[in-house]
């Protein structure tokens, strides 16, 4: 096969790639890291680069999308569509590379009981003679039920392998590790100090670790990094869509995970002087589509009506199996899944804020790339699933992008003036504060801000149009679509400004209307007719206004005292697992009485979304699109024309 050298600019990463592949495959395979928000599809344009010099395919309709006469004359090109034909330098905008996520999943200081599913128990053996030819591991299995009452135990192969050993070179004592009193998993010689543990978090943008100790339930250290799988797809269609057309998509996919897994072990061990050995149990959470991509279960039916998962009830399986490097013979504990697209992270959410035990009439939302539901109390529980993230991660948002550096975060607009004061991750204070804002595009929080205060100020009417009698240079047109200037190009890091587009508010009214609809038939269905309160769940959640979800209306109307934040109850799910066992069965018993509710099928889904896209919502603000809303809530990648 032909090859031809490739270098990356500004990175200097270079390498040999095969005739044909594309410069997205190409930046994969060098470690380059390009935006391609719908995992190469070609329907997201934020992987813009610049050819320098060499040859490539000719352009294609799908780049005169993204792509003006004045960028394609300068070389402008779509990494996921141009394909290698010689050697090329190519350049990568600052807006189209990959900034380190922000990651924004805190631990959250919360009460919970210690049973965990591992324990460590000191024996001592009597050792053989001629007149006691017992076993070792009868031998063992007899000290353990004398001295603990343990029933009848299995015994791991790898601890099986260790154990004469073991046990000569403790002169027959040791510490056995037991998990869930069915299995030994590991022998020690003597005394063992201590066990640890690690709860996980898979989302689809952002994985987050938290190491524990076991004996003491202390959380000793937590980790997060940007999901690698992203470079494949934003979104969970995409990277359903990257596993099911490409022949070693899942193998490719599934091993990103474990090894950016394996890199977070590395790095939390290390920081509490460890050994990844050390960690004996583990337990995750993510989306159903994390969750099959974790344990290398394809996820291609997940993808097609009536979306439903391979597995739903929790699963146990052993670290070596998938690669994970804690100790080989350590389970890893699965949380189960409610339904296609309600996962085991809503479980986590479930088991940590324990709504089955509460009168309040309430709903839980886990914002995230996608939106999870959970509305009752102790009566009846019901669960609904809708696509939020392409627009409030970044996706179809001219100037999106993920809350990395640089990213605005926080929106302020004058009512009077119509002056804009902004907040950038990674910087204190606001524009106006600081000498250089540089900022370099606008993310989740920074858009729903946005939106919210354009309404707020008029700028924007009840249908989302901008209006035409404001006068202020803030309001222009680019390419004969409105857009509101948030950023001049001075206080920018790419040299021109940074805008809400028309299109932008629609693709927002679009998200904010299906998680709104998801709570109303949620409503509808259990006869509720007020909430007592309101959750947010989720890293995004924590990060959301409460006063500007509800002047958008992301919600039904709430006291806005009533609303509350709990930061990432998902990971704190997985946390609980891993503390209390108990709490596995819990969840196997929640994830089974909460009813999924599938909004597309409610046969008031149609008239209740065209009205949740009205700020904050009314009465048929669009009659024109009735009878074409449920296709393009099922195709998030075609943006509905409001």
């Amino acid at each position: 096969m032909k090859t031809f050298q490739v270098i990356f600019q500004p990175s200097g990463r270079r390498g040999d790639i095969a005739e044909g592949k594309t410069i997205i495959d190409a930046s994969r395979e060098l470690g380059v890291g390009i935006e391609s928000l719908c995992g190469g599809e070609r329907n997201c344009g934020k992987c813009k680069v610049r050819l320098e010099s060499g040859h490539l395919s000719p352009f294609t309709e799908e780049e005169n999308e993204f792509i003006d006469e004045k960028e394609r004359a300068l070389g402008y090109r779509l990494a996921c569509a141009a394909q290698i034909w010689s050697e090329a330098l190519i350049f990568v905008p600052e807006e189209s590379r990959i900034g380190r996520q922000v990651a924004r999943k805190e631990a959250t200081r919360r009460s919970m009981a210690l049973k965990p599913a591992v324990s460590l128990y000191e024996v001592e053996l009597p050792p053989p003679t001629l007149h006691n030819l017992l076993g070792d591991f009868d031998r063992l299995q007899k000290a353990l039920r004398e001295n603990y009452s343990l029933p009848p135990l299995e015994i791991d192969h790898l601890a099986l392998l260790r154990l004469p050993s073991v046990l000569r070179q403790g002169r027959w004592k040791a510490t056995a590790t037991v998990w869930m009193d069915k299995e030994i998993i590991d022998i020690r010689p003597g005394k063992a100090a201590a066990i640890y543990g690690f709860a996980v978090d898979v989302g689809t943008t952002t994985v987050v670790a938290y190491l524990c100790h076991l004996q003491t339930g202390e959380l000793i250290a937590t980790e997060a990094i940007m999901n690698p799988q992203v470079i494949y797809g934003e979104d969970i269609m995409s990277r359903i869509a990257y596993t099911t057309n490409r022949p070693e998509g899942l193998e490719t996919i599934h091993r990103s995970i474990i090894e950016g897994l394996n890199r977070l072990i590395e790095t939390l061990t290390q920081q509490c002087r460890l050994r990844p050995e050390d960690i004996l149990d583990v337990t995750v959470v993510g989306n159903t589509v994390m969750h099959h991509l974790f344990l290398k279960i394809s996820p291609e039916f997940l993808g097609l009506s009536p979306f439903p998962p391979v597995i739903r009830r929790s699963f146990d399986v052993k670290a070596r199996e998938l690669g994970l490097t804690v100790h080989p013979s350590a389970k890893i504990h699965v949380l189960p899944v409610e339904a296609g697209f309600v996962g085991a992270d809503n479980v986590g959410v479930l088991i940590t804020e324990e709504p089955y035990h509460q009168d309040d009439r309430l709903l839980i939302i886990d914002i995230g790339t996608n939106g999870e539901l959970v509305m009752g109390n102790r009566k009846k529980l019901m669960s609904a699933s809708c696509a939020t993230g392409p627009a409030l991660e970044g996706a179809h948002i001219k100037y999106g992008m993920r809350a990395a550096p640089g990213a605005v975060e926080r929106i302020q607009i004058d009512p009077r003036t119509w002056k804009v004061r902004f907040k950038v991750v990674g910087q204190d204070g606001w524009n106006d504060e600081i000498r250089n804002p540089e900022a370099k595009g606008i993310c989740g929080s920074g858009i729903i801000d946005g939106v919210a205060e354009l309404y707020r100020t008029g700028l924007i009417d009840k249908t989302g149009r901008f209006r035409k009698d404001i006068p202020t240079p803030r309001l222009k047109r680019s390419d004969g679509v409105p857009e509101f200037v948030i950023a001049w190009k001075e206080e920018t890091s790419g040299g021109r400004d940074i805008t809400i587009s028309q299109q932008d508010v629609r693709n927002v009214q679009l998200a904010k209307g299906a998680l709104y609809t998801g709570a109303k038939l949620l409503m509808k269905k259990m006869g509720i007719e007020e909430l007592d309160r309101v959750v947010l769940a989720g890293a995004f959640g924590s990060y959301v206004d409460p006063q500007k979800a509800l002047i958008l209306g992301m919600f039904p109307d709430c006291n806005l005292n009533r609303i509350s934040a709990v930061g990432n109850a998902a990971g704190d799910g997985a946390r609980i697992a891993l503390l209390n066992r108990e709490k596995r069965i819990e969840a196997d018993e929640m994830a089974r009485r909460v009813e999924y509710l599938e909004l597309t099928n409610e046969k008031d889904f149609q008239d209740e979304f065209i009205n949740a896209l009205a700020l904050p919502h009314g009465r048929d603000p669009f009659p024109h699109l009735k009878g074409i809303v449920e296709e393009a809530i099922l195709n998030p990648g075609k943006p509905l024309k409001i």
